[in-house]
């Protein structure tokens, strides 16, 4: 499996590579996608990117968790947490990558 991590440098250079903008240009434009996306969550607002999948934010009440070191219940507050549901395209890829991984490795 790959450990390799995607940063927005990596992101920034396939723009730049495959629709031919400049460096400069191809970083603003993930940098204008990138602020769009969060500030949609951050005003609650659900972002479907088609094929891909769906971020949304949820509010979590207030609930008693327990320090597994101590055992001390101690109160967790309630909190905005996001989630993503990958699309049904993306988890077919992942699992035919799976798949394919795996014949090659008999």
């Amino acid at each position: 499996m790959s450990e390799r991590t995607i940063t927005r440098a990596h992101l920034s250079e396939s723009v730049y590579q495959e629709v031919g903008l400049s460096r400069n240009e191809s970083a603003d434009l993930l940098e204008m996608v990138l602020a769009e996306i969060s500030q949609a969550l951050a005003k609650g607002e659900i972002v479907k990117i088609s094929s891909f999948g769906t971020f949304s934010v949820r509010q979590k009440g207030q609930r008693i968790g327990r320090n597994p070191k101590t055992g001390q219940e101690v109160p967790i507050l309630p909190r905005r947490v996001l989630t993503f549901r990958p699309s049904q395209l993306l988890k077919d890829q992942i699992n035919d990558g799976l798949a394919k991984k795996a014949g090659k490795a008999r």
